[in-house]
């Protein structure tokens, strides 16, 4: 077992690699634009009122718009979705008008596109966001819910995708 004092960007990568996580893809749209990402950094974080959060890389100019928006989905894939995780994520280069052509989306209560396929959508009002390092922590509150097929998760863990 190695233990260090120091912990460079590096060595935490390596540690958050043994985190596995559920694949999401957090996708919004309005006046500052539509845009979808792929994330493992989200969670629930009260039920009364339902709320999540998510984290997005601020340094990537093209996130702003979520906030400009006020409004996000985060839609919980399966583990048959990788293709889309893939293209969310930017890996394939495909534009954003060419990502969402993957999968079927509709919208729910917000106008954020929600994946008809996911295995759960959060629909949400942003009511906060804080900037810390690197990232934008954005809380929502979730304001419509879908409930899809109770399939395995798509999870990302050691810098792979797997199934629970």
């Amino acid at each position: 077992m190695l233990k260090m004092n120091e912990v460079g960007p590096q060595a935490y990568r390596d540690a958050m690699a043994r985190f596995a996580g559920a694949v999401h893809i957090i996708t919004t749209d309005g006046a500052a634009g539509k845009r979808g990402v792929t994330v493992i950094a989200a969670c629930s974080v009260s039920d009364s009122p339902p709320t999540v959060l998510a984290c997005l890389n601020r340094e990537n100019p093209n996130n702003a718009c979520f906030v400009a928006n006020g409004r996000f989905a985060l839609n919980t894939l399966a583990a048959d979705q990788q293709d889309l995780s893939e293209a969310f994520s930017g890996l394939t280069g495909l534009p954003t008008q060419e990502r969402f052509k993957l999968g079927h989306w509709d919208t729910i209560t917000t106008g954020a596109p929600t994946l008809r396929e996911a295995i759960a959508v959060f629909d949400c009002e942003l009511i906060d966001s804080k900037d810390l390092a690197t990232h934008r922590v954005l809380f929502g509150k979730v304001t419509g819910l879908r409930i899809g097929d109770n399939l395995r998760p798509l999870l990302y863990h050691d810098r792979a995708y797997h199934v629970l």
